[in-house]
């Protein structure tokens, strides 16, 4: 019951603060294997690039629909068609089943004729954890990597351990505590040993790991998430850009509509999606707390 009405609440909060664009069409889509949509701009049906978006909320809350409004901001701004993974949640579908459909998403897009290196990768905060996942199965299995990656308040630490941390040097979340992100996450992984690998993610090197942008708020416990995420893909050999916005929470893209700070936040996301494969920088009268590259 907590969790169904976890989610009620989190569908109303992102329907007001990010309401989907005008002039943008919806395809839903099931397989046998998995659920989705396709956020489509006008004139971007014939694209040969594409995002693959993954959303987040603890494995437990979140759907395709949820994340709509952001999903379609960025497909305005990138000019580019998404398909959004509706990947099964837990409790009901604990792990691997998100996993599994988010690897099953990447896949099928390459059988209907989407390259590889004509994929991007986003997600938030869970999605985020899923998309380390995905990079780490292609290079265990030899599969070709994504053209880039975009990563928004990604979790890496499924124990919150790393959360916890930050909680204790810098404060509490203004959204929500470890200990209770802790117990959304164990819906998923639930019966499963922390260190298990695809759980308690390990990257191996590779020479053709995708450049990745990490956005995330200075005021949310994912900082050292963030960071963390960013050393695991740089010490892989791959090229990473964190962004740290300050004073921000929790995938504060999201809210467009109560946070200022989101606007600019997207347009440099999808100014990476789209542009130079060259790390960006936070806006300057955006951020003073940092720019660019932050090591971690």
């Amino acid at each position: 019951m907590q969790v169904q009405t976890s989610r009620a609440i989190v569908a109303g909060a992102m329907l007001i603060g990010c309401p989907p664009p005008h002039r943008v069409r919806v395809d839903r889509l099931a397989t046998g294997t998995f659920r989705g949509e396709w956020v489509y701009p006008p004139g971007t049906e014939k694209s040969r690039q594409v995002v693959l978006y993954v959303h987040g909320s603890g494995y437990a809350i979140c759907s395709a629909r949820t994340h709509r409004g952001m999903v379609a901001r960025l497909a305005h701004l990138t000019r580019m068609p998404f398909f959004s993974v509706d990947y099964r949640l837990a409790p009901e579908h604990p792990f691997p089943a998100a996993a599994d459909d988010v690897e099953a998403a990447y896949r099928w897009l390459q059988d209907i004729g989407y390259r590889a290196e004509n994929i991007t990768l986003a997600g938030d905060s869970a999605g985020g954890h899923l998309i380390v996942d995905l990079l780490a199965e292609n290079v265990r299995h030899g599969r070709p990597q994504p053209r880039s990656v975009l990563l928004m308040s990604p979790l890496i630490d499924l124990t919150l351990q790393l959360a916890r941390r930050r909680e204790r040097e810098v404060g509490p979340d203004p959204l929500i505590s470890a200990r209770a992100a802790r117990r959304l996450v164990r819906h998923y992984t639930d019966g499963q040993p922390d260190d298990l690998p695809r759980l308690r993610l390990t990257l191996d090197h590779a020479d053709d790991l995708p450049p990745t942008l990490i956005q995330v708020g200075g005021a949310e416990m994912l900082v050292a998430d963030a960071q963390e995420a960013q050393w695991m893909l740089t010490t892989a050999g791959g090229v990473c850009d964190l962004q740290i916005w300050p004073g921000q929470s929790h995938v504060f893209q999201a809210l467009p509509l109560l946070i200022p700070e989101a606007t600019p936040a997207l347009a440099a996301a999808a100014s990476f999606i789209t542009g130079p494969r060259e790390p960006s920088e936070v806006p300057e009268k955006t951020s003073s707390e940092s720019k660019g590259r932050v090591t971690a």
